[in-house]
């Protein structure tokens, strides 16, 4: 028969499930925690009054319940979040019968798996920190149900003693900090899969924040109110001026109403010729996930990533959407001529707006024909300059006409405004023009020397396609407030309170901080998360001087692995191999005259004690001590308490003294010599 565990098990093993259950707050619907927490209460109630569990049928019912409620939730979408809603409910729902070791171990083990979990949303140094109180608690309750149930074994259920939580405690702690070198060996050597070792498709639909593939009056705005960072460069030299960092995202060909669209790459247009002029500039990307193809490189790229390729007008796509954090090593030159050649069905595409709509700027626009397309460029760029243009985040509602309301009624826009009126003037003045979004600028963080670029600098300007040049970067924003090209956004405008605390430079003390913080996190990012299958050949390379291949990794790390296992074993060997005190030799005595005595067991039945033929040894329990030992062995010996309880007394007093007196051990001998319980 299963031993049933005591109410101290039942309380570690809750408390380290909540623990596990709250680091996952924010994964889990509020309800799945509030039925969690229900059934934590009510398996604490049984326990504490002695309730009987609930029958299966019961629980079958909850079980088909709950699996509806969760399939209602998340609409019949069972991917990683799902996944781990239903787990969370089924281990809760595992308590109400849980009963012997054997179902402890089994929750402790699902709680673990949980913990890990983690890792599936976020992989920062806080998930990290977080993982790690659960993981204490849970390798704690592991250390209790194993003492419980060896004593449940070893003991009759009056004689249980309670381990005291710091002894359990720090046991836990101990056993976790041995497993740190075999934890660093397997993260050194453990070979690397290129790639994620797991996929979730259904969960790929997740909004995440950045670029969209579309542009309109307002989306650009919205997302410079976000300060989450989209990415991290590393330049190899120096870092280039403000004004040359603009970081190519989405090229938008197609007007339509108030949208401007990306050409579908299926229509079949080759790639843009494209001629540098100046020495290249060499850098590293950390892209944060953002569930889209587009890898932001800095005007224009030359060497894209492995797994990337390059549209015909230089927008890098990565092979399938990114959705976890990637590092890529890019080259890109500042001084280029791009697209000197201009088909037809190009400059038709280029030309396009739609018809019946913003009369006016059409108008302005005709007059403008007769002008060379670079003298239509200036002239649109004057009109920006001397009119009472406004650089704002709180630009007003367009009407029906949003060009012809924006350029001779409102005059007040963000960056999205003046890329599309201008790339509008310039298509209804005959010059072909495209739309590109991306992001302009970033923060150099003088702790690590790179670059922050936030969603905050998301920015549009406008291409325009000149004889003899190609495509031309013109950004009618700088016309405007060349300061939000120069110092950045928070320099250009007014409404301070519109922006992200970490967009703004009135709160100094809190900006350093975030940079003190960003450079550990980055830290983290390219030697934890970045250790992928070439960073870690590379490592072991500089180490061994050899190349290595996977039998090599997996030689090393087995080796390693029992070597670390031999010194431990070494360790403990000669820990336990330690020359026996003469005390330890005397107390052995005694305790080897006890376990001689057979004594009869009893079982309480209706309140009586019933004698047993079975019979036990006085034996100690683990980690049971000599004064609770002795307590035991004088109910089971009545006859001869007051020699056990003397023996125990000066065996303890003579382990806790630094220098015993030579009466003391006198005495312990003798009392030893002299004890006969036969």
């Amino acid at each position: 028969m299963n031993p049933k565990l005591t109410m101290q098990s039942l309380n570690w093993l809750l408390i380290s499930l909540g623990v596990v259950i709250f680091t996952h707050w924010l994964n889990l619907p509020i309800w799945v925690i509030t039925i969690c927490t229900a059934f934590g209460i009510w398996r604490y109630l049984i326990q504490q009054n002695k309730l009987p569990m609930p029958k299966f049928w019961l629980l079958l019912l909850i079980t088909l319940f709950m699996c509806t409620a969760i399939v209602v939730t998340f609409r019949a979408s069972f991917g990683r979040d799902a996944s781990l809603s239903l787990l969370v409910v089924m281990m809760s729902l595992k308590l109400l019968e849980t009963k012997t070791p054997r179902d402890y171990m089994l929750l402790i083990i699902l709680a673990y798996f949980l913990v890990g979990s983690l890792f599936l949303f976020n992989q920062t140094i806080a998930t990290f920190a977080l993982s790690i109180p659960p993981l204490f608690l849970l390798t704690a309750t592991l250390i209790n149900v194993s003492l419980s149930s060896n004593q449940t074994k070893s003991d009759t259920p009056s004689n249980r003693q309670n381990q005291p939580p710091q002894f359990i405690l720090l046991l836990a702690g101990k056993l976790l900090l041995q497993a740190v070198p075999v934890m660093l060996i397997l993260f050194v050597l453990f070979p690397r899969i290129p790639g994620p070792l797991w996929g979730i498709p259904q969960d790929a639909a997740k909004a995440m924040t950045g670029l969209s593939d579309s542009l309109s009056f307002g989306n650009i705005s919205d997302l410079t109110k976000n300060s989450a960072i989209a990415f991290r460069v590393r330049f190899k030299g120096e870092t280039p001026a403000k004004n040359l960092l603009y970081w190519r995202g989405p090229v938008l060909w197609h007007q339509e109403n108030r949208n401007w669209l990306m050409s579908s790459q299926t229509i079949g247009l080759s790639q843009e010729n494209l001629k540098v002029e100046n020495s290249p500039i060499e850098y590293t990307v950390t892209l944060e996930p953002h569930n889209r193809l587009w890898l932001l490189m800095l005007d224009m790229p030359t060497l894209v990533p492995p797994l990337a390729k390059l549209t015909h007008d230089y927008q890098v796509l990565a092979n399938s959407p990114v959705r976890s954090r990637i590092r890529y090593n890019a080259i890109s030159h500042a001084s280029y001529k791009l697209g000197t050649v201009l088909n037809e069905r190009e400059r038709i595409m280029t030309l396009q707006i739609t018809e019946g709509e913003n009369a006016r700027t059409k108008a302005l626009a005709a007059t403008w024909t007769h002008l060379t397309p670079e003298a239509i460029v200036q002239k649109a760029l004057s009109m920006y300059r001397q009119q009472p243009f406004i650089y704002t985040l709180r630009p007003p509602i367009l009407g029906e006409n949003p060009v012809d309301d924006f350029l001779f009624n409102t005059k007040k826009g963000f960056c999205e405004h003046y890329a599309s009126s201008f790339v509008y003037l310039m298509r209804a003045a005959n010059v072909p023009a495209r739309i590109v979004t991306g992001y302009q600028g970033g923060e150099l963080n003088p702790n690590g020397n790179y670059l922050i670029v936030r969603q905050s600098d998301a920015h549009a300007w406008a291409e325009v396609w000149l004889e003899n040049k190609g495509w031309v970067r013109i950004d009618p924003t700088a016309a405007v407030s060349p300061e939000r090209i120069e110092q950045g956004i928070d320099a250009a405008i007014n409404e301070l309170d519109e922006l992200p605390l970490m967009s703004r430079r009135d709160y100094p003390i809190l900006r350093r901080a975030f940079l003190n913080w960003d450079s550990v996190n980055n830290g983290w990012n390219q030697w934890v998360l970045g250790y992928d299958d070439q960073k870690q050949l590379e490592f072991l390379k500089k180490l061994s001087g050899k190349d290595f291949k996977l039998q090599d990794l997996i030689i090393s790390m087995i080796s390693a692995i029992a070597f670390v296992m031999a010194l431990s074993t070494y360790f403990l060997i000669k820990k336990n191999n330690q020359p026996i005190s003469h005390v330890q030799q005397l107390y052995n005595k005694y305790l080897k005259q006890l376990k001689g005595v057979k004594i009869s067991a009893t079982q309480q039945t209706n309140g009586n004690n019933v004698e047993q033929n079975a019979t036990t040894r006085l034996i100690p329990s683990p980690h049971e001590g000599a004064l609770d030992f002795a307590e035991r062995a004088a109910l089971a010996l009545p006859g001869h308490k007051q020699a056990i309880t003397a023996i125990a007394q000066c065996y303890s007093a003579l382990q806790f003294s630094h220098q015993p007196p030579d009466q003391l051990l006198q005495d312990f001998k003798r009392l030893v010599n002299e004890f006969d319980p036969k």
